[in-house]
């Protein structure tokens, strides 16, 4: 049997702060999860990776349904790791962008011209 009395407002108000506490708490600690790991190198190649495997930055169309909508699922969990970088620490983006094109080059100069690694 539950405590629940719908006629005690001011029960009712004092549990819905306290809820929304919680919840502000809770938002907090993810907020400064993610600038937490987007300060370090290699928290950003960490998170560059999850935007790439997700094709934040890629159509998900597919001329089976099927397979696009399969697509669009991990484009919207890459959106919503996009939208907690650009939203909470937006200017570690473009060191994020830089440090990614900068390893792919130093990657790129050791293959040859079809992305296969050079001979020794």
């Amino acid at each position: 049997m539950s405590n629940y009395d719908p006629t005690d407002l001011r029960g009712q108000q004092l549990s819905k702060q306290e809820a929304d506490a919680r919840a502000r708490v809770l938002r907090e600690a993810e907020i400064a999860d993610v600038k937490w790991l987007m300060s370090s190198p290699r928290g950003r190649r960490m998170m560059w990776r999850l935007l790439a495997i997700s094709r934040v930055f890629q159509s998900s169309f597919d001329q089976n349904a099927m397979k696009m909508a399969f697509n669009e699922g991990h484009r919207n969990f890459g959106n919503q790791l996009f939208d907690e970088v650009m939203t909470f620490c937006p200017e570690m983006f473009p060191v994020m962008q830089r440090e990614a094109r900068d390893k792919e080059q130093q990657d790129g100069s050791k293959r040859d011209g079809n992305g296969d690694p050079k001979p020794k």
